[in-house]
Formats: structure tokens, C-alpha cells, sequence
């Protein structure tokens, strides 16, 4: 199990605990989609200035939020030639489907290219339409750009309400980077000393996280948090498995006067921790991804 190195890499994931992430700082091509949850499109531009490799030749530019308090305010589309700069404002609450399409059709006007698209944070989307569903809508930009031959560098604040949001990232994220270097080590030391249970953990971490928030007990028992779910892929035994595996990892305690089946101390669950190790989960690679 290894964090993956930067070799023939064509999606990162840059996480931030503090600040915005950084998402400019690969060389600037001929041609760049970038897609705005959080920046407005003139304060984004302005930040070309100090980007290390300069502002690229040519750039689309799709805001997808509310941070449009420059000219282009509203929904609108226009190119600015003498800038190299074309741009399209969805208005504040475009859907998942919107910005995809929005970002398929910017990608098909340059055909042969290999695009380079940026996401400047997805926290501002995932809080407005869900971290899971945010996540998949940036799953979906990374098959299409990496499809072209293209590269994705995506953006995230990581707070426990956005860190499922990489859930769907996994899959396709040939690395992320910001990461507590702490959390990634004691993942690590999980899948040394307890396979099976590192397995379950990294598999349903995201439920786990949902199951404890949503359960109205101070110290249920493993059977208590899950019928606590709705639609869950877990069952009692497996999420009672993650859980214990989130013991391990400081997430949260067992109540230790207890006979018989396990119950755990969700008065000291701790969700910064969590939405550590869920980022930990997302940027280790491992041949066997349940565990053994």
C-alpha cells in the first residue's frame, strides 16, 4: 500500500483544511476548462498572475455558482478574444447534469487537444447539492477529460460535511495530495495489523460516518447505528466491523462498562478526525482494495 507517486498522473485531487486548495500549478497548456464553485471569474483570472507557469493561451471559464459579481453577473456566455478567454455563467444553482454538460460541450469545441481542466473547490457545490453527488458529477468530468487524453486537478476544502464528496474519487483520482500525513500513517498501520478490518473501514467509512450522525443514541450498539441508515450497503456485522475499525483509527470509542455486543462512545465521535481519515482512505493505493 503506497501513496501513488506523480508519474503519468491525469487526476489530482488537492485537498485544504485551511485556505483554498491549489489547483494551478502544473505547467499552463495551450488550453484550459476551468470550472468555478467557489471563485468569481475575474478574481480567478487575477490569479494567473502569481501562478508559477503563467496564465495558459486560451481558457474557458464556467462559473457555476454565485461568486459572479463581476460584468458577466447572471446566465450568460461571451468571448473576450483579445484575452484568450471564453466564458459561460450558469446563474447560482445549476445541477450536476448542467455543469457536466456544460463542461462536455467546452471540451468538444477543441477537438485533438489533450484539455487540462480545473475545479477550483468543490465544497460550495457539495454543500448545496451533496457531497456524494458532487463527487460523482466530478467523477464523471474526469472520465470525459481523461477520455481526450486530457488532465484534471480538482480542488476540495475538506471539511466533514464535503469529505465523502471523494468517495466517487477513488476510483478515478490517480493521486491526492494535502492529506495529514498522521491520518495516512495510521491507515497505514491499520492494513499492517488487521487487514480484514482496514478492508471494511476504507469500504464504508462514508456510511459509517452517515450511520453515527443520524443516530440519536449516546452509546448504541452496531445493529443501532445502521437501522439508523436508510438504503444502507452495510450490514450490522460489516458496519459494526467499520466502526471498529474507526476505534482503532481515534475516530471515535467503545463505552467500556458493557456485557456482550460492542457498544460505542459516540459522545467523543470526532468528525474533523474523520473527515481525515476518509481523505487518508482516498489517497493510499492498494493492490487489494478490500483488504484481503
Amino acid at each position: 500500500m503506497t501513496v501513488p507517486s506523480t508519474d503519468n498522473v491525469d487526476v489530482t485531487v488537492r485537498v485544504a483544511t485551511e485556505g483554498g486548495p491549489t489547483v494551478r500549478d502544473r505547467s499552463s497548456p495551450e488550453h484550459v476548462v476551468s470550472v468555478l464553485f467557489g471563485t468569481d471569474l475575474e478574481e480567478w483570472r487575477r490569479g494567473w498572475q502569481s501562478a508559477a507557469a503563467g496564465e495558459p493561451r486560451r481558457e474557458t471559464i464556467i462559473v457555476a455558482s454565485d461568486h459572479s459579481r463581476s460584468a458577466v453577473a447572471g446566465t450568460s456566455t461571451g468571448v473576450v478574444p483579445n484575452r484568450g478567454l471564453a466564458y459561460s455563467v450558469l446563474g447560482p444553482n445549476p445541477d450536476g447534469d448542467r455543469v457536466f454538460t456544460s463542461v462536455s460541450e467546452a471540451l468538444s469545441e477543441f477537438p485533438g487537444e489533450a484539455p487540462t481542466v480545473l475545479i477550483d473547490d468543490l465544497e460550495p457545490f457539495a454543500a448545496r447539492i451533496g457531497a456524494m453527488a458532487a463527487g460523482e458529477v466530478a467523477a464523471r468530468v474526469a472520465d470525459v477529460t481523461t477520455g481526450l487524453g486530457g488532465s484534471l486537478s480538482i480542488g476540495c476544502s475538506l471539511t466533514p460535511e464535503t469529505v465523502s464528496s471523494l468517495v466517487p474519487l477513488g476510483d478515478v483520482a490517480d493521486r491526492v495530495l494535502g492529506t495529514d500525513p498522521e491520518a495516512i500513517a495510521a491507515v497505514e498501520r491499520l492494513h499492517q495489523t488487521d487487514p480484514t478490518t482496514f478492508g471494511y473501514t476504507r469500504r464504508y467509512w462514508a456510511e459509517a460516518q452517515r450511520g453515527i450522525e443520524a443516530c440519536s443514541r449516546n452509546y448504541p450498539q452496531s445493529k443501532q447505528v445502521h437501522a439508523a441508515l436508510s438504503e444502507p450497503d452495510t450490514t450490522p456485522r460489516t458496519l459494526g466491523a467499520t466502526l471498529s475499525g474507526l476505534v482503532s483509527l481515534d475516530v471515535l470509542d467503545v463505552w467500556g462498562e458493557t456485557v456482550g455486543p460492542t457498544r460505542y462512545d459516540l459522545t467523543v465521535y470526532d468528525r474533523a478526525r474523520l473527515a481525515a481519515i476518509g481523505s487518508a482512505f482516498t489517497a493510499i493505493v492498494d493492490e487489494d482494495r478490500d483488504g484481503g
